[in-house]
């Protein structure tokens, strides 16, 4: 599958789920080592003016999900992935749009983790993801560790 019908698809699949579908986010980057997603200030405001912290987990969290379900999609294995546990750490707050990016954490490898998951049915690999300030510090920032299932 060429890699703007795998977009389109983790894209449907984002649509398809109400809570996410009420995010208005959007997929800004992707390039197989990163996946940024965007969504707008004015649908994610808290009682501050700024982002609400919910919203920044949430789209680490689907930044991160969405990244390995595309390495799985361009590997040819079709899966479940749930996020088993995750860490979050919020910064400073983001008075503009959300972008969240995810990447493969420095102690993970995508070739182990897409072995374990030929050999065992199952494989799990941990994912970073973050939301910059417009000047570039970090915002929120994300760790967390996904779990795949092949199916059939």
């Amino acid at each position: 599958m060429d890699i703007a019908n795998a977009l389109a698809k983790l894209d449907a699949y984002y649509q398809a789920m109400p809570p996410v579908a009420a995010m208005r986010l959007r997929i800004a980057h992707y390039d197989a080592q990163h996946l940024k997603l965007h969504a707008p200030l004015a649908h994610h405001v808290n009682d501050k003016g700024c982002a609400f912290g919910g919203s920044l987990s949430s789209l680490m969290t689907l930044a991160a999900w969405g990244l390995v379900s595309m390495r799985l999609e361009a590997a040819g294995l079709p899966s479940d992935v749930y996020v088993a546990d995750n860490r979050v750490r919020y910064l400073a707050p983001l008075y503009a749009d959300l972008e969240a990016e995810a990447a493969l954490s420095p102690e993970g490898s995508w070739d182990e983790f897409l072995t374990t998951l030929r050999s065992r049915g199952r494989a799990r690999t941990h994912v970073d993801a973050w939301v910059r300030l417009p000047g570039g510090e970090t915002a929120a920032e994300f760790s967390g560790r996904f779990v795949a299932f092949a199916k059939g």
